[in-house]
């Protein structure tokens, strides 16, 4: 969206005619606009929050055209049924996973998540929401086009990290070993379903961005650990109402959250010795990586990654479920390794 000065200097002339007492400058400062509480409508929200930005920031013309050009964007991603006071910081991740995902430079994804802030920061002002989803969310580091790539034996030493004698040592396992195997953003993970695990055909349905899905290969050795994890510490659970179908559960069985897959894979590094900045994106890069570096084809990459626009799980049934699988599985170093 983009403010017309015209329309902005409209309202000012009008609130200012309202404090007629006032000097046109301190009316600047004492315009009462009105609170967010009385406002419904997403696109009287960006224009007001225009006007605050040209009157209580002071901002050019420009300026005021970025920020509101880059809010634009989370709204296009949140679509007409979501409202800006409803997104969470799982959405605001995802959003900026997007933006990654489709090349958008680490400085240009740092301007876009300014002006998201402020906006956020002037709804927190003007009483809209209670809680800044925005405050916990790091702005990308400048300077590095790529996220860090952790080699095959950073991997194995990671996985060789976790304590197997610990209640979810071997819960951990399967996790990491699903994050690597299967190229998964975190937040499908901890979305993954125990009814969305094919393991006699090998392969998983994955829910992405948009409630998209996608066929998602699986390797034996990724199976093999989610068995051993259903077998031993999620069959001991007490599983809480409406988790039943959630294939990884925190120790009270309840679904993880990213933050928890978060520390996890840091706590591994840190036992590992890993003094890469890794989260589970970097799982999900070094999967494409070593893909790309063991000879496979980038379009199947792609796919796995759920960068197309794949809108339901029905389009897959005209695609060779086989070649794709033995095409990612086959140049996939867990399997590499299997079959020397």
């Amino acid at each position: 969206m983009i403010l017309h000065f015209a329309e902005a200097q409209t309202i000012f002339s009008r609130c200012t005619n309202f404090y007629g007492a006032f000097a046109p400058i301190v009316a600047v400062n004492a315009v009462t606009l009105p609170t967010m509480k009385e406002i419904y409508n997403t696109d009287d929200v960006m224009r007001h929050f225009g006007i605050y930005l040209m009157m209580e920031r002071g901002l050019s013309r420009n300026t005021v055209e970025a920020y509101t050009d880059d809010v634009q964007k989370l709204l296009d991603y949140l679509g007409d049924d979501r409202s800006p006071a409803t997104v969470t910081e799982d959405d605001l991740h995802n959003f900026l996973s997007g933006l990654h995902d489709v090349g958008i430079s680490p400085r240009s994804q740092a301007r876009i998540l300014s002006g998201i802030k402020t906006f956020y920061k002037y709804l927190k002002i003007d009483g809209y929401i209670d809680r800044n989803p925005t405050l916990l969310i790091e702005s990308p580091r400048l300077g590095r086009k790529l996220p860090a790539v952790l080699t095959v034996e950073e991997i194995d030493q990671m996985i060789a990290a976790i304590d197997l004698n610990a209640p979810e040592g071997q819960r951990n396992r399967a996790i990491i070993e699903t994050l690597y195997g299967c190229g998964l953003r975190v937040s499908e993970l901890v979305e993954l379903r125990i009814s969305q695990v094919y393991a006699d055909d090998e392969y998983i349905i994955v829910e992405g961005k948009g409630s998209k899905q996608r066929l998602v290969p699986i390797s034996q050795v990724a199976l093999g650990e989610i068995q051993k994890y259903l077998d031993s510490y999620r069959s001991k659970l007490t599983v809480k109402p409406g988790c039943g179908d959630i294939l990884f559960l925190n120790r009270r069985g309840g679904k993880l959250t990213r933050v928890m897959v978060f520390y996890i894979i840091k706590g591994l590094c840190e036992l590992a010795g890993i003094r890469k900045n890794v989260s589970p994106h970097t799982l999900r890069h070094s999967f494409a990586t070593h893909l790309l570096e063991g000879g496979a084809n980038l379009r199947a990459i792609q796919q796995m990654l759920g960068h197309e626009n794949i809108t339901t799980t029905e389009i897959y049934v005209h695609i060779d479920r086989t070649r794709l699988r033995q095409e990612i599985l086959s140049h996939h170093p867990r399997n590499m390794a299997r079959s020397h």
